[in-house]
């Protein structure tokens, strides 16, 4: 593997780890307002368990197991918290400093690079 991906690879699984302890700790609340409002689960399970998911992805892809069905596994989480994204901007809820339409809205596309990566880092 090169080392630019063997960066990329880590540093998205350090990122993910960060994430999931914040959604653990100190970032809960802002989390939660990524919480589709139709989604059958409570917002705080929500975001507990995928605070845990999180960091179990980002501790795999950085340790460089299973790389590629780590960094597939990666994108499709990456795909399936967009709704949340989308839902925020949607709802106009308020969180991480995105307290308007336009930076909710601006946000949406930043999650193609993540899925990018994911699957780019672990071929």
């Amino acid at each position: 593997m090169s080392i630019p991906r063997t960066i990329a690879r880590v540093g998205l699984g350090a990122g993910l780890v960060f994430a999931g302890v914040s959604h653990l700790t100190w970032a809960r609340r802002e989390f939660r307002a990524q919480v589709p409002s139709w989604l059958p689960v409570d917002e705080d399970v929500t975001v507990l368990a995928s605070g845990v998911a999180e960091i179990a992805l980002g501790a795999a892809l950085a340790s460089g197991v299973q790389k590629r069905n780590v960094g597939r596994l990666a994108a499709a989480f990456f795909v399936a918290v967009f709704p949340g994204n989308v839902s925020q901007w949607w709802d106009g809820r308020d969180g991480f400093g995105l307290d308007s339409d336009e930076k909710r809205f601006a946000r949406l596309p930043l999650q193609v690079p993540l899925i990018f990566t994911a699957l780019w880092s672990t071929k």
